[in-house]
């Protein structure tokens, strides 16, 4: 049940946002769309809002910025 667990959390699945008015496609395993999502509510903020904050402070591709941001983040709740 665990190697499903993982294996369904690796999946990449490709979703479209808005940017700035701006429709992209963007890759990310499931495991960090949910943190993403998680995140977004927390800060009472749609995917597309938190997805838009991430890309004005990025430095390098949008993917990495967004792998980047919910560690940091995950990280700091954590302890």
């Amino acid at each position: 049940m665990a190697e499903t667990n993982a294996a369904e959390a690796a999946e990449i699945k490709k979703r479209s946002v808005v940017i700035a008015g701006h429709r992209t496609s963007i890759s990310l395993e499931n495991a960090f769309w949910d943190a993403l999502r998680d995140l977004a509510t927390a800060r009472d903020l749609s995917v597309n809002q938190l997805v838009t904050e991430i890309d004005r402070g990025r430095r390098g591709n949008l993917s990495s910025a967004i792998r980047t941001y919910v560690l940091l983040a995950r990280g700091t709740a954590n302890g």
